[in-house]
């Protein structure tokens, strides 16, 4: 059986106030659907973080309305999971009409977790849909009898085994969770639980085949058969080195062979450069969600707007070098009885190293009195 499993979408994302619906439409409906066609997978999985708010913009909504009936049309299965940053009422709506297409969504824990059969030419695989949830549902739900307040550890694996009693002695299995487990890598366009309350172990996922896992935003390995397929897009300045995209995953008859992460290619790539305002400015366009750090010795002033012809995506610009006169105290000693026009002068000379000409001190005493 080949798995194709991604995570983390996030549909309707802003990225310093720029919205990536554009791109999210490029990789999810262009560049994943080439893999599709190319690798044919047995089934689809999605790890959580469909969308990047709990109240999803028109656009967002419209989106995954679309892919997701474009993945019923080609009559692929797929196993999809809520996020932490998903409403679970409004991801849940139309799951048992979306089941008849074999489009399986789960949003909320049950006494009776769901598990999911396919078929493949060995026999039966079974996929475990184990969405997020706070540790507080499974304690009132299940043990509001047990005074102790039970960890995002505890929670998991007391759900986990639960799942796991409803699989067949000998069948292969398929976790798909949204979790932190220990050992994964951050990056810092995730949603931070506080210290490590909200990490949890490998070891709860015993028994498993395979995890399809999301929430970290990098793909990377915990154990070789328990993966974070990542984003499929960079979210951050600290992601612009990670090789976005998906996982395909194979399994055969005994269980797990491999997992290889596929890149998808952005419509846009998001970069973090360093170098001189004369080096970028001597450059060709770069069609990139920039940021970028001017190592100039002199402090360059509007560095974004100077830099836009070269960066029309710049995300921001930033300068080594500090200003003339930098002033480490948050406050500035003012001329006693100064005028608001003398303070802005001294500010403005300060700032550009260089005194008001005629026409600004001629306005500006028009605007202050001075």
């Amino acid at each position: 059986m080949r798995l194709l499993h991604t995570a983390d979408w996030h549909l309707g994302k802003t990225l310093n106030g720029k919205n990536l619906i554009e791109d999210q439409r490029y990789v999810l409906l262009d560049k994943l659907f080439e893999v599709i066609g190319e690798e044919k997978p047995n089934a689809i999985i999605i790890a959580g973080d469909i969308y990047d708010r709990a109240d999803p913009s028109t656009e967002a909504v419209n989106l995954f309305d679309e892919i997701i009936f474009k993945l019923t049309e080609k009559k692929i299965p797929v196993l999809c999971i809520a996020g932490n940053h998903d409403n679970i009422e409004r991801l849940n709506f139309g799951s048992r009409l979306f089941a008849n297409k074999k489009f399986y969504i789960t949003t909320k824990t049950a006494f009776e977790p769901k598990n999911i059969p396919l078929d493949d030419e060995f026999g039966e695989v079974y996929f475990s849909l184990i969405p997020y949830f706070d540790p507080a549902e499974i304690k009132s739900k299940f043990l509001p009898e047990n005074e102790e307040r039970l960890t995002f550890d505890a929670a998991n694996k007391f759900y986990l085994d639960l799942a796991r009693k409803n699989i067949p002695s000998g069948k292969r299995s398929v976790a798909i969770a949204h979790v932190f487990v220990e050992g994964g890598e951050e990056s810092d366009s995730e949603r931070k639980f506080v210290g490590t309350t909200g990490k949890v172990r490998a070891e709860n996922f015993s028994g498993y085949d395979y995890v399809a896992l999301g929430h970290l935003h990098r793909p990377q390995n915990i154990f070789d058969n328990i993966r974070y397929s990542g984003s499929p897009l960079k979210y951050s300045a600290k992601e612009a080195k990670h090789v976005k995209g998906v996982s395909l995953v194979e399994l055969d008859g005994k269980g797990f062979v491999c997992a290889k992460n596929i890149p998808l290619a952005p419509l846009r790539d998001l970069i973090e450069v360093s170098g001189t305002l004369e080096y970028f400015l001597s450059q060709p366009p770069a069609d990139a969600y920039a940021y970028i750090t001017l190592t100039d010795k002199e402090f360059v002033y509007d560095a974004a707007q100077k830099l836009r012809e070269v960066f029309p995506y710049i995300m921001e610009a930033k300068n080594e070098s500090r200003p003339r006169n930098f002033i480490e105290e948050p406050t500035r000693r003012l001329r006693e009885n100064s005028t608001l026009y003398e303070q802005f002068s001294d500010f403005f000379k300060e700032m550009t190293r260089r005194s008001l000409n005629h026409d600004e001190q001629e306005a500006l005493k028009e605007i202050f009195g001075g």
